[in-house]
Order: structure tokens, then C-alpha cells, then sequence
């Protein structure tokens, strides 16, 4: 990484000038400033038939091919014809009105059609796409394109073409504009080569560590013990001194609470699905209130041990994850697309739960037992013929306690490795501001 990020040998322009805008500062003195609806015409031709390339854009991918992938923050048509959408060709900006503030806007690769939502913009001839691909990304005029965005609050803000045309662009020469896209891609290709390459860094260190807690919840620490069949096809030979139960032998269940939207945000402390979905432990200080009774709180209650398990979704993936309370949560209920487990006491312990419900060991369980309808979903009495592995509990502790060292380490290789990444985003955000806005000069 350290040598993407060693300083570039580039100087800075010989003079410079006031831009004339407060937001932006000294350009060099040969550079140009001149509103946008001088460089850019908007284009309005429709679709007579809709057989077009549908496009999307997204702050992530810039524009891309619906029938490509479908990213966040995408517009996902529901019309039953594409007939008069918006013709885009190759080298035009498409703009998503509602989001242009966050970056969803980009010039399009393709030839095809987009949603009447959008605004569609054709640069003049004279300039360069390139440069303004990556002028018009950077944070410093999304902010610009925030600030004229109509709206009272975030998610109603709309840039409208009048006030994209009345934003100011920087303009260099049309041989500079050349020089800085050719640099910016040249040098943002080997930084999102660097990520990518931590990425999968990252992604192969959490393979290793879901390995290694699979391996010590269900065949524990020693390899020399002699092992049996568990009778589960998905986890084959446990420990010979291990027990295997159904969960509905070692615990009660409960569902979580329903109440109707005006109950929420006062009152009580309250679980919600992603307190439990985000992570393997509740957090003690949860952000969720709900107005609940005296009775919805013994019912529901939040206690130490307790274990709960996401129990509906859009997705299969999201089901059956679990998250421990390691310690009691006073006077807190928790949600209904949740179920809690309350373990019997001294059955198993808080510590090595959090480790084996969270793990991979159960998928195949809860793939087979989801209900799929509209939504997936599991129910408590599915839930409950969940096999378990039940180590003694001396073991169990052993386990838990080495997991923790184990996975301290490899979590700590994560976040530096998420820390590089980081960095070199930031590295690249800032190369690319210097660039398109003269501070430093590329040729």
C-alpha cells in the first residue's frame, strides 16, 4: 500500500487566481470558470417502442445495465411498458434526480433507455467526458449539487435541471482535460487493484475464522478424542462424551412483542431485528424504545443468557441468526420478528452460545425448515428441533475462552485491513480533488 500512497512527484501549476467561489478557491490563472449550462445541452428524446437497453445509475457503479445488476439506491421500474422513457447515448451524464446529491449520477457506457425520473445531459463537443466523469463525483460537488438540490429534508431533496445548469464547472484547457483523466486512470485502476486485493484479504480471514469456531463448537479443542456419529448429516462426528439435544429439550421459547407503530420511540428500552441481525452479542445499551406494560415486560423481558434468533425477511440468508444478552437488559422487551430462546439453567453457557448458534454449523438446518411464502420465515416450533451440540460445561468454557483469543486476533487482522482500505479510498478521493481542481498539476 505504501508505495500507491507515496507522494506523487507532480508540482503545482507556476500561478494561480481567485476562482471567484467560496467554495472552491484559487485555480491555476490559465483555467476557466463557467456555469454548466454553457458545457452541457439536456436531452429529451423518448423511446417510441421501450426495447432498448434499460439503465439504471447508482452512486456505486455509475451507470449500468439493469439487466447487469441491481444496486442500492437503484430506481426499479414497476411500469408494465418502457415506452417513453428517456434515450441515453453513449458518453451522456445520466442524473438521478432524487440522489444526485450522494453521487448517483455518471456518464453512461451504452447505448439504451432510462427512467423518465432521470435527467439526461449530452457535454459539447469541445470538452472531455473523462475529466468531467471524475469532476463531477468528487465530494466537492456533491456537496455543490446538495446545496442546490430543492427540498426541506434529505430524502426529498431533487437537483432539477435548472439548478445543475446554474452550478458552476472548473474548465482547463482540452489537452489538460485529457492529461488529468488519463492520470486519474492510470492511478485510480492500481489503487482499486490495491482494494480489491484487501478485500478478498478480508473476505479470506472471515472464512478462516467461521472455520475455526465451526471446528471447536462442533468437534472441540482436543483432535486426538475419540469421536461418534452425531446423527446430523450436516455436522457428522462430534465427541464421544458430547450430548446431542433438540433445542426444545434445554430452553423455552418465546416470540417477540407486537405493537402498532404509535407505541414506539418512548418509553422502554427495546430489541429490535437488527440489534440481533448486526451482531453476535446485544448491545447493553440498546437505541430502540417502545411504551410497554408492566406485563409486556415480564413477557418479554431481556435476561442475561437469553438467546434470539431473527425469524423473518426478504431473504433466507437473514433467517436464523442469532445474538446472546450477555447481561440483563432491565425493563427491555424485544421485537416481534424475533424469537427468544431461554436456555435451562445450566444447559449452556452464554459464552460458548454466542459462538455456536452464530455459526455456519446451522444453515443447512434453517435453509430446510424455512417457510417460503411472500417472506421467509421460522417458527418457534421449527426452531425448536434445532439439534445442539452440548459439550460439558467445563468444555464449553474452554472453548469459549479460546475462541476469544482466537478470534480477537483475526478480528484485529480485519479492522487493519479495513483500516488500509479506508485509507486508500481517502488517498483516492483527495488524488482526485487535486487533480480535477489544479491543486496539483499532472502534466
Amino acid at each position: 500500500m505504501n508505495w500507491i500512497m507515496k507522494k506523487t512527484e507532480l508540482k503545482r501549476y507556476d500561478t494561480y487566481k481567485p476562482s471567484g467561489l467560496e467554495w472552491l478557491g484559487e485555480i491555476p490563472a490559465h483555467w476557466e470558470i463557467r456555469k454548466i449550462k454553457f458545457l452541457f445541452k439536456e436531452i429529451n428524446e423518448r423511446s417510441f417502442n421501450g426495447e432498448e437497453d434499460l439503465l439504471s445509475v447508482s452512486q456505486y457503479t455509475g451507470v449500468t445495465k439493469k439487466s447487469e445488476e441491481v444496486n442500492e439506491g437503484d430506481f426499479i421500474t414497476n411500469a408494465n411498458t418502457l415506452e417513453g422513457y428517456k434515450k441515453v447515448s453513449i458518453n451522456d451524464l445520466v442524473s438521478n434526480i432524487m440522489l444526485a446529491w450522494n453521487g448517483s449520477l455518471g456518464f453512461s457506457n451504452y447505448n439504451g433507455i432510462t427512467s423518465p425520473a432521470y435527467s439526461v445531459y449530452r457535454l459539447n463537443s469541445s470538452n472531455k467526458v473523462g475529466y468531467f466523469h471524475y469532476l463531477l463525483r468528487t465530494d466537492l460537488y456533491k456537496a455543490e449539487f446538495k446545496r442546490n438540490s430543492s427540498g426541506v429534508v434529505e430524502s426529498r431533496l431533487r437537483l432539477y435541471t435548472e439548478n445543475f445548469f446554474s452550478i458552476s464547472a472548473i474548465l482547463p484547457p482540452v489537452s489538460e482535460q485529457t492529461a488529468i483523466a488519463q492520470f486519474l486512470d492510470s492511478k485510480t485502476a492500481l489503487i482499486d487493484k490495491a482494494i480489491e486485493l484487501k478485500e478478498k484479504q478480508i473476505a479470506l480471514l472471515k472464512e478462516r475464522r467461521q472455520a475455526t469456531i465451526h471446528q471447536a463448537v462442533t468437534k472441540g479443542l482436543n483432535p486426538d478424542v475419540p469421536m461418534k456419529d452425531s446423527g446430523i448429516e450436516w455436522i457428522g462426528e462430534i465427541p464421544t462424551h458430547w450430548v446431542v439435544k433438540k433445542l426444545k429439550y434445554i430452553s423455552t421459547t418465546q416470540n417477540g412483542i407486537s405493537k402498532s407503530a404509535q407505541h414506539f420511540g418512548f418509553g422502554f428500552p427495546f430489541v429490535n431485528y437488527g440489534d440481533v441481525y448486526k451482531n453476535t452479542v446485544i448491545p447493553l445499551h440498546v437505541e430502540g424504545l417502545v411504551n410497554s406494560s408492566v406485563t409486556d415486560r415480564h413477557l418479554f423481558s431481556v435476561s442475561e443468557g437469553d438467546i434470539f434468533f431473527t425469524r423473518t425477511s426478504e431473504s433466507v440468508e437473514e433467517i436464523g441468526l442469532s445474538s446472546i444478552c450477555m447481561h440483563t437488559i432491565s425493563d427491555a422487551t424485544f421485537a416481534g420478528f424475533l424469537i427468544r430462546v431461554r436456555p435451562t439453567q445450566g444447559s449452556i453457557r452464554k459464552n460458548f452460545s454466542k459462538y455456536y448458534f452464530r455459526s455456519f454449523t446451522h444453515r443447512s438446518f434453517f435453509i430446510k425448515e424455512i417457510n417460503l411464502v411472500t417472506r421467509a420465515s421460522l417458527s418457534q416450533e421449527r426452531l425448536k428441533q434445532l439439534p445442539v451440540l452440548i459439550p460439558p460445561i467445563e468444555e464449553q468454557d474452554r472453548i469459549a475462552l479460546a475462541l476469544d483469543e482466537i478470534t480477537k486476533k483475526m478480528d484485529n487482522a480485519i479492522n487493519i485491513k479495513q483500516q488500509e482500505i479506508q485509507k486508500l479510498k481517502e488517498y483516492k478521493a483527495n488524488l482526485i480533488n487535486s487533480a480535477v481542481t489544479g491543486k496539483i498539476k499532472v502534466a
